[in-house]
């Protein structure tokens, strides 16, 4: 969610700026804007909208040295103009990534001391409350320490300070902040992305940190003025080049990237014999699983793994639910923390949390040092690389390998797996989807039904639909239908049913005889072995069947099948309405 950018060097900035938040696009966005010195005076443009659009209006060989640039996910007010970021109050102008809870109060107060607002957003707020602290003191750095005993919520800022054309200074609370570090040049971003082509040496803010940042260098201090050394990270991995490589879309591209990623991390354990360098799962008492969206559903996938091989009880908790609800958890527990971007502000609070009551911790995690990263005990990489699709494919199937290897840790796999799998996914990609999708692409609403492993399966498969399609489906577990659902069925209703779990197949297959009775265009997504009469569907999608990998296999043609029933729809399947990359605000 929102991309923060900002430049102090000896070289002109807003190409790099530009450059920053072209890189951070994938974590989605509704606005853009940029700031920069210019003169004598902080020039400012900004718009709803995209950064091609806005890169028309900007002139990238203005002389400017230092600036901050924006990509907005709307919180507070409407996608538009005036609610775009940069803000600027007075003296302060400023970006910012994060939520600030108690910005009505705020804004009330400053409304007494004369200030006025243009926008909806909470972020005009906190710019003009670091206006007022700074006109009663005269000292930037000092004002951005005074934040942490006013502010409520979270805040990675980039500051302007139209008194100081020298430097730029940034403040950090709940949301991720870095500071990349070359010869001549500081690079401030939220995600590594946007200065890996400028330098591979950053640092890590942490909480109540601020910087003061100049071309001659930087100054980073605690919320007590005192000064601190940062330990200099660097970034020693390959961040692939963002390119759909012909692909019509980015997320087509990233699913048929699952073949060649699975295959590597597969290889990589078991012809080496790493398994055993896995987190061990079996001392554990019991498993508590926390995530958001596409994480949760890996999770739950997760959970049928591990208690079927390991006989460990496992909880799958939404991470915003996890938050606040009594826990039993203790030092005889483990929490696994699964997201993509490793910022996910819900998820980061569940680790927090589960940490104060002694559990372990365990974060699965794509992002390289990200936040969950590095408050968890263990962390596991899996290396999907950059997820430009803000719906997520090959990292959730990544995770959901993940979580079956460290089911299997102490079990084994035969190495046979590695090829199997990936002539098994070949076959997957092969299934004509495009007819399929053209059938269904029309519709108001579409179900998904399963049971067992093959319900968290298909509730994966109706977020992916719902998400790029904007089609309303619904998945329910099949042996509820019956228990009301069954009623909102009716001639032509698409029902697309899951099963790869042969023990309670003929379970599903009945439940599915009792839609089709009533009307329902039946869509049937089963392994080869399952044996089913051609009456009861309409259409099937048959993968291939594997004692461990079905799950995968089966998702792989659900994404696909969401894939074509929004590129159908003519949808902007990359860049799904309302949606973010990063949800790093609650």
């Amino acid at each position: 969610m929102c991309g923060i950018v900002g430049y102090v060097g000896k070289k002109n900035c807003l190409k790099t700026i530009i450059d920053g938040i072209k890189a951070l696009e994938y974590r989605g966005y509704d606005s853009v804007g940029v700031a920069y010195f210019r003169d004598d005076d902080i020039s400012i443009i900004k718009d709803k909208g995209r950064i091609m659009d806005l890169e028309k209006k900007i002139d990238t060989n203005i002389e400017t040295k230092i600036g901050i640039g924006h990509t907005r996910w709307a919180t507070h007010g409407e996608p538009s103009k005036v609610n775009a970021h940069p803000h600027r109050v007075n003296k302060i102008t400023l970006v910012h990534n994060g939520i600030i809870e108690n910005y009505d109060e705020i804004r009330t107060e400053l409304i007494k001391y004369g200030y006025e607002f243009k926008s909806d957003t909470d972020t005009e707020v906190l710019c003009a409350y670091i206006d007022y602290l700074y006109s009663k003191n005269n000292d930037m750095i000092k004002s951005l320490s005074m934040l942490k005993d006013k502010i409520k919520g979270s805040y990675a800022t980039c500051i302007l300070c139209s008194d100081d054309k020298e430097h730029l200074y940034i403040v950090k609370k709940g949301s991720p902040l870095i500071l990349g570090t070359s010869n001549d040049e500081y690079i401030i971003a939220s995600d590594i992305a946007a200065i890996i082509d400028k330098t591979k040496r950053y640092m890590i803010l942490d909480d109540d940190e601020i910087g003061i940042i100049s071309g001659n260098g930087y100054e980073i201090c605690d919320s007590d003025l005192k000064v601190i050394k940062k330990d200099i990270l660097t970034f020693d991995k390959n961040i692939d080049k963002i390119s759909k490589d012909g692909y019509d879309h980015f997320m087509l591209k990233e699913i048929y990237e699952e073949d060649d990623l699975i295959k590597k991390t597969l290889s990589y354990y078991l012809n080496n014999d790493l398994l055993k360098d896995l987190p061990d799962l079996s001392k554990y008492k019991e498993i508590y699983i926390v995530g958001c969206g596409s994480a949760y559903n890996a999770g739950l996938v997760g959970k049928y793994y591990i208690e079927n091989y390991l006989n460990i009880p496992v909880y799958v908790e939404i991470a915003s639910e996890f938050r606040y609800k009594k826990l039993f958890i203790n030092d005889e527990s483990l929490v696994i923390a699964i997201s993509q971007s490793g910022e996910t502000a819900d998820t980061i609070e569940a680790v927090n949390i589960a940490k104060k009551y002694k559990a372990k911790t365990i974060g699965i995690v794509n992002t390289y040092k990200s936040t969950i990263a590095r408050i968890s005990d263990e962390v596991i990489y899996i290396n999907a690389g950059i997820e430009v699709a803000v719906a997520t494919t090959k990292a959730y199937s990544l995770q959901v390998l993940y979580l079956i290897l460290l089911s299997l840790r102490n079990k084994g796999i035969d190495k046979n797996i590695i090829n199997k799998i990936s002539n098994d996914i070949k076959e997957v990609y092969e299934i004509d989807y495009k007819e399929l999708a053209k059938k269904i692409s029309n519709k108001e609403h579409i179900f998904f039904i399963g049971r067992g492993i093959d319900y968290y399966l298909a509730i994966e498969g109706s977020l992916k639909l719902k998400e790029i399609s904007y089609i309303h489906a619904e998945c329910y577990a099949a042996g509820e239908l019956k228990h009301g659902t069954i009623s909102l069925i009716d001639k032509g209703t698409p029902v697309i049913s899951v099963i790869t779990n042969k023990d309670i197949s003929s379970k599903t297959i009945s439940n599915i005889k009792e839609v089709k009775a009533r009307g329902a265009y039946v869509i049937l997504v089963c392994t080869d072995d399952i044996v089913v009469d051609k009456d009861i569907y309409d259409d099937i999608i048959i993968v291939p069947s594997d004692e461990v990998m079905s799950p995968i296999l089966s998702i792989i043609g659900l994404q696909l099948l969401s894939y074509y029933v929004a590129k159908d729809k003519g949808c902007d399947i990359d860049k799904p309405r309302n949606l973010a990359k990063s949800v790093t605000v609650e």
